[in-house]
């Protein structure tokens, strides 16, 4: 509808580190590591207003468009992990910039 709001999701809420953790197995699969790439998890203190998982409450948009997300969690990551692996020339520059540091309290 013109002027409407709607959240876009796919019914897949996750906490953090099962996230964390999903891209880790992609990883493993398509870039294989000797030990795993669980191995780079580091906990921190969270900081205040740190997200605890991820959720979208998508109905309004399931009801009012019939709009339903045709990837699974899994099968998105997979792919979303995929490009980036194969567009180094797209990220790569922003290591120039940002390099990882913890940003926040």
């Amino acid at each position: 509808m013109p002027g409407e709001t709607y959240n876009v999701g796919g019914r897949n809420e996750r906490r953090n580190i099962d996230v964390v953790k999903q891209i880790c197995g992609c990883l493993n699969e398509l870039r294989a590591s000797e030990l795993g790439h669980e191995r780079f998890i580091t906990y921190v203190t969270d900081r205040p207003g740190h997200d605890q998982r991820y959720a979208i409450d998508a109905a309004k948009l399931e009801m009012e468009l019939g709009w339903r997300a045709q990837e699974t969690f899994e099968t998105g990551i997979k792919k979303t992990v995929r490009w980036y692996l194969e567009h180094t020339d797209w990220w790569k520059p922003l290591r120039n910039v940002y390099r990882g540091e913890r940003l926040g309290l």
